[in-house]
This record gives structure tokens, sequence and C-alpha cells, in this order.
């Protein structure tokens, strides 16, 4: 082969790489940026789709992505000194809580699936290189090619498509002959008949479009059943913590009964009868104790759980919380339940996206429908070449091949289609029954904790009497034991009681405050802050909370 040949083969050679090596780079991203264009479009729809009446944009980003403003970003190690608040656990347990994570990524993953539906109305483009060199006892040849182009679908189910295609073959033996030509092709499809509607070509794309709307509510009806969660769990771990208190002081006072029961007993004034009796209550009363620390470091350990936080990582959280509560005006609810049921009927989330869901199973019947019709298309399609072997730039139109003709598809087997349209209209008939379910369940619920805060308020109230009287009754027969005037056994039954009356007191004040958020939360007017606690709410001028 003489030199000239060779070098015009390492040139075309080079540039070929060259053209492919570019191609490639041009096209191809780091992971890094296809995470961030992914997030970037995940988050925009998301943005786009989230009203008002959703609550505060924030709180809502997956861990590995930018927060939004006024989003709550803590160190994964943080904890307070001191004493943890309410407001602290709330926002570690929204900052941290594996829970709260997986509903953050589970909104993310619903943006995700949006976004792949929305591509498939935009243009798909591709391109494509291939090279090969072969040689034989004749000769030897190099082959190279390649194709670009793209295919779109449009709203109303027309499927277009255009490429160019080309070849360049240079023998490296014998006559060197080059041929560089190229093909430019396109191609089209519109339905007449069957998925000729935007409705039914568009039906993925509505109902992803849909399924972000129900997960961003789902999402802010699970931010304020989350907030009622640990705000629960962080008063009955202060309810077990005053249980404690209560079950350690009962213990000191049974302590001194014993001992002055004893020393009755011995000096001969009482029956050592009734001095066992109080040393048994004693006993009873240390083993209440150690029944109760152990329920408090129980209940504490769960709480970390809750937070995300290591179980055995110090942790006290702050007592005066039970006197806040406690000074809180706690009242019985001074509306009627019928105005409650209507609230909820208008405002909740979740119900809202039942009732949509009914639309949704309407949609699925009209696109079963659409697919008993036959099939009549539309197509077209041309091809046109280069001039010339060796000019791959000039195509010749006057000469290419143009196709257009009808494709009919007759609907003469369709017991699939006709199952699937049997199955859509009960699905449809299903939703319809399981909205109506949702409105009942909706009106149990708030009819249910308009209920328990009537009862938690009552029973609060009851329970301070009944607290005040165990105390007159324990000074009683203290001071009428003491006058030999009554029995061991008046003196621990007082003192039983009294026990029972301070943990029920605290009880029914925890009671009382959870059933107030539910309460609010189950009516859709518990509105939830950045920093994760609700906003104060009020009821005819009166502060709530």
């Amino acid at each position: 082969m003489c030199p000239g040949v060779r070098k015009q083969i390492s040139s075309s050679i080079a540039i070929f790489v060259t053209v492919v090596i570019a191609a490639f780079l041009s096209g191809c991203k780091t992971p890094q940026e296809f995470k961030q264009q992914a997030d970037e479009e995940v988050y925009k729809a998301i943005d786009q789709k989230w009203k008002p009446e959703h609550g505060t944009m924030v709180n809502y980003r997956i861990s590995d992505v930018e927060p939004a403003a006024g989003s709550i970003v803590l160190d994964p190690n943080w904890l307070p000194e001191g004493r943890l608040t309410l407001a602290d656990a709330v926002a570690i347990a929204t900052a941290r809580s594996r829970d709260y994570q997986a509903r953050k990524e589970s909104l993310y993953a619903t943006g995700l699936d949006l976004t792949l539906d929305r591509w498939e109305f935009a243009a798909h483009w591709f391109g494509t290189f291939d090279a090969g060199y072969s040689r034989d006892a004749d000769d030897e040849s190099l082959n190279a090619g390649g194709r670009f182009g793209f295919d779109k679908l449009l709203a109303d189910g027309t499927q277009i498509s255009a490429g160019i295609t080309t070849d360049w073959l240079r023998f490296l033996t014998g006559d060197p002959r080059t041929s560089l030509g190229s093909v430019l092709t396109a191609g089209i499809a519109k339905p007449l008949l069957r998925g000729s509607s935007r409705q039914v070509v568009q039906e993925n794309l509505t109902q992803s479009e849909r399924n972000l709307l129900y997960e961003i509510r789902g999402f802010n009806r699970f931010r304020k059943e989350f907030v009622v969660n640990i705000v629960s769990g962080y008063f009955r771990v202060l309810e077990a913590l005053d249980s404690v208190g209560n079950a350690e002081s009962n213990y000191e006072s049974l302590t001194l009964s014993y001992e002055r029961a004893r020393m009755r007993a011995e000096a001969g004034r009482v029956p050592p009868i009734e001095a066992a009796q109080t040393e048994q209550q004693m006993l009873q009363a240390r083993d209440n104790l150690a029944r109760a620390q152990r329920s408090y470091e129980q209940a504490l350990d769960n709480f970390k759980l809750d937070l995300a936080t290591p179980v055995d990582r110090p942790m006290q959280l702050d007592p005066n919380m039970l006197v806040e509560i406690a000074s809180m005006q706690i009242v019985e609810p001074n509306f009627p339940v019928e105005d409650a049921v209507q609230t909820a009927l208008a405002s909740r989330l979740d119900l809202a996206s039942s009732y949509d869901q009914v639309d949704d199973a309407r949609r699925k019947v009209d696109v079963a429908i659409d697919a008993l019709r036959a099939r009549l298309d539309l197509v077209g399609s041309s091809a046109i070449r280069s001039t010339e072997p060796t000019d791959a730039a000039r195509l010749q139109f006057h000469e290419g091949s143009y196709d257009v003709g009808m494709e009919l598809e007759l609907p003469l087997d369709q017991k699939s289609e006709r199952n699937a349209f049997r199955r859509a209209q009960i699905a449809y008939t299903q939703a319809q029954r399981q909205y109506q379910q949702s409105v009942d369940e909706v009106k149990l619920e708030v009819r249910n904790a308009y209920r328990g805060l009537i009862e938690a308020a009552r029973r609060y109230g009851i329970q301070k009497i009944s607290l005040d009287l165990a105390r007159r009754r324990v000074e009683s027969a203290s001071m009428l034991f003491e006058a030999g005037r009554a029995q061991a056994r008046d003196l621990l039954e007082a003192q039983d009681a009294l026990l029972s009356a301070q943990n029920e007191t605290t009880a029914t004040l925890v009671d009382y405050m959870i059933a107030k958020l539910s309460f609010y939360r189950d009516i859709e007017l518990l509105k939830i802050r950045p920093d994760g606690l609700w906003e104060p709410l009020e009821d005819q001028n009166k502060q709530l909370f």
C-alpha cells in the first residue's frame, strides 16, 4: 500500500475516533450531575403542586438534597445540654426520625416517577456509531457509520421520528475506492380511532400528576400525625416519670408509717399485726417503685428510638411541661360536634385524595372503552439518499421515496380488552364506595375524638377533686392513727388511694393534651410550623394551645 493511501487512512481513522469521542463526552454526565438534574426536576414538580392549604413547604426534602429555606438542620450527634424540651424533641424527631425520612423519600420517589412520565412526551434523541475492520486473502477494509435522530410522541397519540444514517467505506488494498453516503429517513403514525384521544394518550401522565398531588397531601397528613405521636410520646414519658416520683413518695411515707407502727407495737400500744401489715404495705410500695422505675426507663428508651437517638445515650425530659399544661384552661368543647364534622369533611387532605381517586377510576373506564375500538392509523414515511458516493451532505429530495397509507386493525378478538373494561367498571364502583367509606370513617374519627376530648376534660376535673380528697384522707387517717383512734389498715388504704389519685390525675392531664391535639389533627386544623411544632389555635377567641 502506498504511503499516501496509508496517510489518508490514518487521518480518516483519527478524525472518526475524534468525532466518536467528542460525541460520547458531550452526551455523558457524571453520576453527581445526573443526581443534581434528577433532584432539580423532582423538587420543581413538587413545589409546583404544593398549595398553601397543604402546609408550610419545609422539612420535606430528602437528606442528601439542599434543604428548603426555614427547614430544621441539626448536627446528627447533637443533643441539648440538660433537659430536653418538647420543642427540641420535636425538632430532633423531624430531622432524624427514620419514619419521617422514609416518608420524605416516598414523596421524592413519586416525583421521580412523574419526571419519567413527562419525559415520554419529550423528544428522545439518539445517536449511534459503529466501526469495523476486516481482512481476507484478497483484500482488507475499514468500514464505519453512524445514525442520529429523534422520536417524539405527541399528546394526540401521533408518533413522529426522523434520523440520518451515514455509511463510510474505504478499501485498504487494491483500488483505493471510497464510498461515503447518507440517508435521511422520517416517519409519522397518527391514530384516527383507538388511541386518538388526548385523555387516553396522556392517562399515565395524568395519573402520575395526580399521584404526586396525593403524596403531597399524604405527606402533610403524616406530618400532623407525626407531631402528635412525638408529643404523645414525650408526655407519656413524663407521665411515667411522675409515677416514679409518686411511687417514691409513697414508699417514703409508708416507711415512716412502718417505723411508727413498729415502735407503737413494741410499746404495746397496737397489736403486732398492724405493724406487720404496715411493713408488708411498705415492701409492696418498694416493689411498685422498682416497677415504676423500669416502666419509666423503658418508655424513655422507646422515645429515644422515635427520635432516632441511641438508646444508650443519657437523656432527661423537662417535667415542667406537665406544670405548663396543667395551667391550661381545661374545659369541654363549646361548639357542636356537627360543626367539627363539617370542618373535617371540607378540609381533610386524605378525604380530598379519596374523592379525586373516584375521578381516576372513571378515567380508567374511558381508557378501557377506547381500547375496544378498532385501530386505524394514518402512516407515512420517507427515505432520501445523498447525491454522490462521496458527498453525504447533498440529499436528493426529488429522487427520494415517499410513502403514505392507512393501517387498520379490526376488533375481532378482544377478550382481554373486554375483561379489562369490566374490571375498570367494577373498580369505578369500588372507588365510589371507598369514598363513601372514607367519609363515614372521617365522621366517626371526628365524633370519637370529640367524645374523647369531652371525656378527658371531665375525667381530669374528677381526678383533681379525687386527689384533693385523697390528700385530706391521708392527713385525717394519720392524725387518727397517731391518736389511736384508727387502725393501720385505714392509713394504708388512704395511702393507696392517694397514690392512685396522683397517678390518675397526671394520666388524665396527659390524656387531655393528647386528645386536644388529636381532635384538631382529625378536623385538619392542626398546622405545623417550620420548627415541627403546631401553630397556636383559637376557638371563639380563647387560646387553646
